[in-house]
Formats: C-alpha cells, structure tokens, sequence
C-alpha cells in the first residue's frame, strides 16, 4: 500500500548529546582488536529544517486537527532524528507524541530500539521504554529499563548496562541502579554499580562520577601494579586534576611494600606562547635503604616564545642520590645515564642571523669524571650572499667553564671564526668550496702546577673543497622495473697545526667515526681541540628506488687518506688511511630488512665496530629481530652483544613478547624479558616478566657490574574506557626496547 505523508510543526523532538569519555585524552592505540560490530549509519541530509517533522505511513488518520494516526511503517523525521514505530499518534497539533511497536530512534549520537517512545513537547520530555541502545562510531552498547531524557531532570537511565564487547559474547560489563546526567553538568552519576566478568560480579561501587563530554575532567585514572625484588608489590594510582583549561595536574600516591609510599606529582601548562611541565617526585624514609633517608627527584621545563624571533627553553633536573633512578625509574632517563641537565637557554633566529644564549650546567650521576659547566656560554651565526656565487658566513662563541672541583682549572674561551664560501649545487651534483679562519682565545685560571697557560691565543687555518656527482639509470632489480643511482663524493681537507697542550679540556671529546662522519672535517667535540689536517676523504654511496620511489637497497662507503700524519698529540694516527666506514640497508622482500654498518682497519683487517640487525615483520604485531653489536675497544673495554628480539601472536587472542640480549665477551645474559597477552575484542591482560643488570651505585660512586634485579607487572585493559595498549608497547618496553633497524625511506 502506498505510504501517505502528514507534515507537522514541532518545536521538539530533540535530544542531547551524550559522549563518555576517558578523564585524560590520550591517544588510542591503533594495534588494540576492535570488536567487529556493525556501524551506526546515519545521515543528515534527511532530517527535517529547524523546528518541522514529517511523519510518513501506510495509513493516516486525523481527528478534528487535534489528533493524528499513523500505522503501518510510521516514519517520524525531525532536524535532529528519526523515530520509526509501527503506529503512533500525535496530539495537539504535535505537541505530544506516542509511539509504539518495534520502535527505532536514531540520531548522530547512538541507536535505540525500544517498545515504545513518548514525547511530551510542553514539559519538554523524552521517554522510551525497555530499550536496546548502541553508540555511533565505537562498539559501546548496552540495555535499559526505561531511557528518560527530560529538561529539569537531565538524562536518566533507570537498570542499566555498558560493555563494548558483541552481542552474545559479553566477557566484561558495568550494570547500574541508575545512571544519571544532569542538564548543564560535564558529570553523570551512576548508583549500585557493578563490575561483571564473564557474567560474574567481581566489584561493586554504591556510586561514582563519571564525564560525559569531550573536556578533560577530574578523577582517577587507570592504575598500574608490578612487582619487583627491588621495589617489591608496587601499586600506583593517578588521580587527574583538571585545574583549568589550560593547566591540570596527575598525582600519583604509589605504594611499594619494600620501601614505602612515594608521592609523584605531574603539573602542565600552556598558554599561547608558551608550554612547558614540574615533575616532583619524594619517598620519606625509605625502608630498603639503612639510613632511611629521604629521595626525591625534580625536573622543570619549558618552552616559550618571547617574541616573533625570541624564544625561550628551561630542562632543570635533580635528584637525591645516584641510585634513585636505579631503585625507583624514571619516566625521562634510564639507568644507563650518567648525567642530569641543567640548562637555561635563549635562542634568536632571523633569516641572516641565529643568537643563542645558555647556561649548562649538569649533575653527574655515580663516580664519573665530572663535568664543565657553560656559565655562560654566547654563540652567534650570521650569513650572507656576495654576490651569486659568493657566500660570506661569520660563527662566533664566548663561553666560562668552571668545574665543581675547586683546584680544576676554568677558562673563558672566545672564538670567531669568519669563513668565503663557493656553494654550487645543481640537480646533477654540488661543488663547494670553503676559507676559514679559526681563532680562539682562552684565559685560563687554576693552572698552577699544571702544563696549562693562563693566556693562550691560537689561529688556524682550513681549506675545505667538497664534491659529490648524481648519476641514475633503469635497471631491473630481482626482475622489477628501478632506478640504480652512483653518488661519489670527494673531499679535499687542509688545517694547519699549532700545539695545544696548553689548553685545557673543557668540552671536548673524540667523535666516533661513520660513513657521514668521515666527511665531518672535525675529529673532536667542541673546540679546545682541533686536529691538523691532509687529507682526502673518498666516498660513494649507491641506491635502488622502485617505481612507488621507495629505496629498495642503499649502500655507502668511504674513507680517509692522510698525506701527512696528524701532529696534534691527541689526533695522532699510526696509519696512512682511517678505518674503512660501510653502511647496508637492505628491503630483502615486503616482511624482510637488513641492517649493518662496520668500520673494518684496512691494515689489519679488524673490525672496528660494527652493528647487524635482521627483521622480519610480519605486520605491526609480528616481527622477530636478530642485532649484534661489536666495538673492540670502548673506553679499554670490549663490546660483544647479541639480542633476539620478537612479537608473535601464539594462538587465537594469545600474544607473546620476548627479548633476550647477551654478553657475549663475558658470557652472561643483560636482560631477559618475556610478556604474555590475551586479548579479545573487548578486553585485555597483560603479564610481562624480566630480569636485567641493575647497574646500581656503591657508597664510593662506583657502578655494580654483576648486581641483578627481576620482577613482573600485571595490566588490564578494558577497551572503550580510556585504555590503550598493545603488544608492539610490551616490545618498546624494557632496558633496551625495540629500534626498526633501517634508514630506508
């Protein structure tokens, strides 16, 4: 039977949004399974203009203007929803409404089916009874008794229930007495909660709040529980404060069996030109130490813009004693560092001229040889064009070292450094040429008993002419269709010498050496040292690109020959020719990658050093990786390590991660670390054991090289509750933590 349409007037039929969320925006996982549910489709562009409805049926029937009928197929279009029903009646003149049968109400928001609707346009309420309702956009769903949504009153939902896992299927779900969501209010409220497993109640809550829009809001977050033998049963609970729209503060009580309880605060800041965080961290009196002393651990930073070309950086980091991070973690450094920054920094940038301005200071961590401290230090770089050809560029630095020890020397350093430049580049290569003068003054105190100077001003000179070529050609590789490129370079490099035994040692350090870093021109850090030089650096570099323009194979190789041997004491070489630097990136398939590079002594024919990683990913949650890592001599010690890294899924929702690194030279293992994942579409657990070098400080400062700590940590993750989590993060954890092993684009 062919439908008739009625169009009404109504002030009404609208609803309100409603959209839970987590108290913190953080990022959703994209690895986490979804539950397969069919989506919510719906579409605008059939609702009605502001303030009409069309009401469409098999049959119609109006009494005295008063009273409409509809049956049969009733289709209720608003501007802000549809109902569909299998009879219904409007009164009034469409200020009340009722609807019953197989009822269907849909808006941009969520899906109800329900036995019956009722709208009263007068009192402005919205009823709907024994409903089945859906979300848009995520698998939240659930059930209600009775769905009142009224203007005094808010939202109501009377006998509850919430889960996003399938139908039929419901490992995990929330059931409440009511749920509750005022008008004007960012919070709704739920009575007699509870918590069900597998269709077994494991917790119940007599009530909780709980957001219900798109703002960050107050409250506790997830928590997280591990265990070790260094911090024993360890449970850390957040609790998100959001004090203002551009500020909000995480504090987090965590409690460990072995030690106490510590307090771990977390405040942010933005504003519009600037942003930045305090962390502190404090335990009183902890019961593992036998002192008990207090440990704590700050850090400030921030960033700001001061004006269109000023801006400025703060990172202040302390702590109480060289073993905090060791004991307690860090969430910025790991136990392998041996420093902690301190710096105040402005930075100046126009097209021409770049200006910096900081203050570096530093607290050594364990008995490492201490620090100069930069207090302060000043450089500045200024470019500019002569010409077409031409390029005039001026770098300059002023800078106080001074050291915590008394009796250390300290020293003002001045540098200028102007340099002619003739860069030309075109697609087919590039020639530069370079003139520098490099002079640099020290004033120097605490020298006495010392081979130092207390006045020490020195000059040099360098010459630098760089050249690379760009040759490419089809080619067929492993029988597809690419480009083969041949990229040589030279480089001409000329320092003069000048003895600098009496300069101290403020900031400089032997740079180690790759394929770029032999075309660098400098062999140390900083510039209390610059080596004579000249020599010829040879290089070339190879590369295979597909038709989607993805490298397929890159391989570089290069190496330094001297004309005459260094006279620098420090840079001194026995060798006519530096180590042979190599580098291999290999996409053996679309599931295989080959990594190595090496640094191979041609005299000799020792490896220097040396890294290899194979992979082979799968996808983002299956990869195995094998890495070795080699460097025969590392501050008089050998490095010899191996590690087999992999993320594999096991059986139907099981996911295991492993990771297992060992010394080779001293045979015994560095870290162990395995971790198990059950995961269904809805839910997930987590279980992650580990073993490792806990590198722990000695009263004198030294570094335990055989001390061990274990422990386990236990997660649970129910998804489309503000969770995120994956296995690929269970392989990113750790000491070492997982690396793609490639540079390929």
């Amino acid at each position: 039977m062919k439908k008739h349409c009625a169009l009404l007037v109504l002030a009404g039929l609208t609803t309100h949004t409603i959209a839970a969320q987590s108290v913190t925006s953080a990022p959703t996982d994209s690895a986490l399974q979804t539950c397969s549910v069919e989506p919510v489709r719906f579409s605008s562009q059939q609702l009605m203009p502001r303030g009409h409805v069309k009401v469409e049926a098999n049959r119609t029937e109006i009494i005295e203007n008063q009273v409409a009928l509809f049956s049969g197929n009733v289709d209720i279009t608003s501007d802000s929803a549809t109902i569909r029903a299998n009879q219904a009646q409007v009164n009034e003149n469409g200020r009340d409404m009722f609807a019953e049968g197989d009822v269907q109400y849909q808006d941009k928001q969520l899906r109800v089916n329900s036995d019956a609707i009722s709208l009263d346009q007068s009192e402005e309420r919205l009823e709907l009874t024994n409903t089945r309702y859906q979300l848009s956009g995520v698998a939240g769903r659930g059930a209600a008794d009775n769905i009142l949504l009224d203007t005094d009153q808010g939202l109501i939902l009377s006998d509850v229930s919430f889960t996003t896992c399938p139908p039929g299927d419901e490992d995990w779900s929330i059931r409440a007495s009511e749920i509750s969501i005022e008008k004007g209010t960012v919070w709704g409220q739920a009575k007699h909660t509870r918590f069900y497993l597998g269709g077994v109640p494991v917790f119940y809550l007599p009530y909780f709040a709980f957001p219900v829009s798109d703002q960050r809001q107050t409250g506790l977050l997830f928590p997280e529980i591990t265990s070790s033998s260094n911090t024993g049963v360890d449970y850390e609970q957040p609790f998100y404060w959001n004090m203002a729209p551009n500020y909000d503060m995480t504090i987090s009580p965590r409690v460990m069996s072995k030690r106490g309880i510590q307090l771990k605060t977390e405040f942010r800041y933005l504003t519009e030109a600037s942003y930045g965080q305090v962390n502190l961290e404090y335990l009183p009196s902890d019961r593992d130490l036998s002192n008990e002393m207090d440990r704590y651990f700050y850090r400030v930073e921030h960033h700001g813009l001061l004006s269109d070309n000023w801006e400025m950086h703060v990172d202040v980091n302390g702590m109480s004693d060289d073993n905090y991070i060791v004991d307690l973690g860090s969430n910025f450094y790991n136990r392998a560092d041996t420093h902690l920054y301190r710096t105040l920094a402005f930075n100046y940038y126009s097209p021409s001229l770049t200006m910096d301005l900081a203050l570096k200071d530093f607290v050594v961590i364990g008995d490492f040889p201490n620090t100069y401290r930069a207090l302060p230090e000043a450089r500045l770089n200024y470019t500019t064009g002569l010409g077409d050809y031409l390029e005039f560029r001026v770098d300059s630095e002023l800078a106080y070292f001074d050291n915590t020890q008394d009796a250390a020397p300290e020293a003002l350093r001045w540098h200028l450094a102007p340099t002619l430049a003739l860069p030309y580049q075109r697609q087919w290569g590039e020639i530069t040429a370079e003139a520098t003068l490099l002079n640099t003054y020290y004033q120097q105190d605490n020298v006495a008993g010392t081979e130092l100077e207390e006045e020490v001003n020195r000059t040099l000179g360098q010459f630098r002419l760089f050249s690379a070529l760009y040759f490419e050609r089809d080619t067929q590789w492993l029988g597809n269709g690419s480009i083969m490129t041949l990229e040589p370079k030279l480089q001409y490099l000329y320092t003069s010498y000048e003895d600098q035994a009496s300069i101290g040692t403020y900031d400089s350090t032997v740079l180690l050496t790759d394929v770029d870093g032999l075309f660098r021109g400098q062999e140390f850090t900083g510039l209390d040292r610059i080596s004579d030089n000249n020599q010829i650096t040879l290089g070339v570099t190879s590369r295979i690109i597909d038709s989607a323009n993805r490298e397929q194979f890159v391989v570089s190789l290069g190496q330094i020959f001297y004309l005459e041997k260094n006279r620098l004491i420090a840079a001194t070489k026995e060798e006519d020719r530096s180590a042979l630097a190599g580098e291999v990136d290999w996409r053996l398939s679309n599931t295989w990658y080959f990594h190595t590079d090496m640094q191979v002594t041609t005299d000799t024919d020792k490896v220097e050093r040396s890294g290899v990683a194979l992979e082979y990913r799968r996808d983002n949650e299956s990869l195995v990786q094998f890495t070795h890592r080699f460097v025969r001599d590392l501050s008089g010690e050998m490095i010899d390590q191996a590690g087999v890294s992999a993320s594999w899924p096991v059986a139907k929702n099981w996911h295991l991660v492993g990771r297992t690194y060992r010394d080779l030279e001293r045979d015994r293992s560095i870290e162990n670390y395995l971790g198990i994942q059950y995961e269904s579409c809805c839910w997930a657990i987590q279980v992650v054991a580990q073993r490792f070098l806990s590198n722990r400080y000695a009263a004198g400062g030294m570094q335990a090289s055989d001390e061990y700590e274990s422990g386990i940590s236990l997660q649970f993750i129910f998804k489309g509750m503000g969770s995120s989590g994956s296995s690929r993060r269970m392989l990113e954890d750790g000491m070492f933590g997982y690396r793609q092993p490639y540079s390929l684009n």
